[in-house]
C-alpha cells in the first residue's frame, strides 16, 4: 500500500469516528471532522451531508462500513487530493459501538470490551484467543498454540485434519455457543447437531420412496471460511469489531508444519487433497470445535433453503445430516434425476461448497437406499449385516467376556455397547428386545 493510499484510509477512519462521536447531525459531525483533521474548510459539511444522506440512522454497529463509504464520495476524493493542503490526522475519537437491529435473542454485546466482560477475560486475553498476532499459523512450539492436531484416516484413502481447541478456548466457544448461536435457527431441513434432531429424523423423512438421491459435501467445515463466519454474527446484530473477535474466536489457521504432514493420497484423490489443503490455510471452522456445527449449519441456511425449493418443485424432499444431502421422490424425480445431480452441484458451488461427485448416489426403491448408516426402503433400521455383527460381538463378550470381545479397544466398552445396542435397536421392537437379552447375558465382573 502506497503512503497517499495509507493516509487516505486513515483519514477515512478518523472521520468516521469524528461522525459517530456525536449527534447525528452534519454540522456538528463537521464540527468534529474539523477537529480530527485540523482542517476548517467547508467540504468537511458537504461531505457530512453526504453521509448523511447516505446513511439517515446512526450507524454506531458499522464504523467500518461507514469508512468505506466516506472513503468512496467524491467529496473525500477532492479534499484528500488537494496538493496544498496535504490531510493529517491530528485527533483520533473511538466512539462505543452499539448493538445493531438483532433477529434473535442473543447475547447482548455492544463493544470488544463487553464481550471480554462477558466470557470473563480481559481485552488482551481476548485478543490473544482471537489470534489477533496470527501466532496459530508461524508458532512452532505447540503449547504456545490454541489447538491439537491430527491426521485421521478415512475408508476411501483421503485424511481428514482434527482440530481440537484446547481446554481455555474450548470454554469460550461454548459460552459463544450456548448463549448466541444455539439461539439463532438453522434451516428445517438441517438435521445434524441440532436438539430433537438426528440421523433417524433424517431418514425418516425419506422412507418408502421411488428414488433417493445422496449426495456429500466435500470438506464441509474447512469450506466454511472467516468471511461468512463473521457475517452470521453481523446477521445477529453485532457491531463490526464484536463480530470480528466473534468470528476469530470461532475459526483457526492450520500451522504449514501440520500441512506438511498430511498423509499421501491415490493419484485420484491429488486433485481433493490439494483444495483441502489450500481451504486449510485461511482461516476456517476446524473440525473439533463445539461452534463449528452450529456455524457450518447456519452458513448453509442459503443451500438448505434454495434445495429445499428445488425438492418442492419436484414434489420431493430434502434433507440435509452435516455434509450429507439426500433428496428423495418420486415420478418426477425419476425422470430428472440426472439434470438434477448438475443442478444441485451448481448451487452448491455457488453457495461455497463442492459436491463429493465420487460419494453420489442414485437408488431406486430396487435396492438398499441407504442413508447415513440406515435403509429406509420401508421403516427406519439398521441395515441387516449391521445388526448381525453387533449380535456375534454380544455373543462373544457373553461367551467369553468383554476384555476377549474388545477387539477394537473402546476404553469404556460397556458404554459403547450400550450406545450400539440402543441405537440398532431403536424404531425395531424385536430387534430391540434380542439385542437387550444378549447384552444383559455379559458378565462385566467377569
Amino acid at each position: 500500500m502506497t503512503r497517499g493510499r495509507t493516509l487516505a484510509v486513515d483519514a477515512a477512519d478518523a472521520l468516521a469516528g469524528a461522525f459517530l462521536a456525536g449527534e447525528w447531525d452534519p454540522p456538528a459531525m463537521a464540527r468534529r471532522a474539523q477537529r480530527a483533521l485540523g482542517d476548517r474548510r467547508g467540504w468537511t459539511l458537504e461531505l457530512a451531508r453526504v453521509v448523511r444522506a447516505g446513511f439517515p440512522e446512526r450507524p454506531a454497529d458499522r464504523p467500518r462500513e461507514l469508512a468505506g463509504f466516506i472513503g468512496r464520495c467524491e467529496v473525500f476524493h477532492r479534499a484528500v487530493q488537494d496538493p496544498d493542503r496535504p490531510m493529517r490526522v491530528r485527533v483520533w475519537m473511538a466512539p462505543p459501538t452499539e448493538m445493531g437491529p438483532a433477529r434473535w435473542p442473543v447475547a447482548p454485546l455492544p463493544d470488544v470490551a463487553a464481550l471480554a466482560t462477558w466470557l470473563g477475560v480481559t481485552v488482551d486475553h481476548l485478543a490473544w484467543f482471537a489470534d489477533r498476532r496470527s501466532l496459530e499459523r508461524h508458532v512452532d512450539d505447540e503449547r504456545l498454540r490454541h489447538y491439537r492436531r491430527r491426521w485421521l484416516a478415512k475408508p476411501d484413502g483421503t485424511a481428514r485434519l482434527l482440530e481440537a481447541p484446547k481446554e481455555e478456548l474450548k470454554d469460550l466457544q461454548r459460552q459463544v455457543l450456548h448463549q448466541i448461536l444455539d439461539r439463532i435457527p438453522a434451516h428445517d431441513a438441517a438435521h445434524g447437531f441440532r436438539p430433537n434432531r438426528s440421523v433417524r429424523t433424517s431418514a425418516a423423512v425419506h422412507r418408502g420412496q421411488e428414488v433417493v438421491v445422496r449426495l456429500d459435501l466435500e470438506a464441509f467445515f474447512t469450506s466454511v471460511d472467516v468471511g461468512r463466519v463473521y457475517g452470521i454474527f453481523r446477521l445477529a446484530g453485532y457491531p463490526e469489531p464484536v463480530a470480528h473477535t466473534l468470528a476469530a474466536l470461532c475459526v483457526t489457521v492450520t500451522p504449514g508444519a501440520v500441512l506438511r504432514s498430511a498423509p499421501p493420497v491415490p493419484d485420484s484423490l491429488v486433485d481433493a487433497r490439494r483444495r483441502l489443503l489450500h481451504r486449510l490455510r485461511s482461516p476456517h471452522l476446524a473440525q473439533g470445535s463445539p461452534t463449528s456445527p452450529a456455524l457450518a449449519n447456519l452458513v448453509a441456511f442459503r443451500l438448505d433453503r434454495r434445495l429445499a425449493g428445488l425438492a418442492a418443485a419436484l414434489d420431493a424432499r430434502y434433507t440435509r445430516y452435516a455434509d450429507d444431502l439426500v433428496l428423495s421422490g418420486g415420478r418426477n424425480l425419476v425422470r430428472s434425476a440426472g439434470p438434477i445431480l448438475h443442478l444441485v452441484e451448481r448451487i452448491a458451488r455457488s453457495e461455497g461448497f463442492t459436491v463429493h461427485d465420487r460419494k453420489t448416489r442414485v437408488l431406486t426403491s430396487a435396492q438398499r437406499q441407504r442413508i447415513t448408516g440406515l435403509v429406509v426402503n420401508g421403516g427406519v433400521n439398521v441395515a441387516r449385516p449391521d445388526y448381525d455383527r453387533l449380535r456375534a460381538v454380544l455373543h462373544d463378550a457373553a461367551l467369553h467376556g468383554p476384555e476377549a470381545a474388545n477387539r477394537e479397544g473402546h476404553p469404556d466398552f460397556q458404554a459403547h455397547l450400550q450406545g450400539r445396542v440402543a441405537w440398532v435397536g431403536a424404531g425395531n421392537p424385536g430387534r430391540a428386545h434380542k439385542l437387550a437379552r444378549a447384552f444383559a447375558a455379559i458378565d462385566w465382573d467377569a
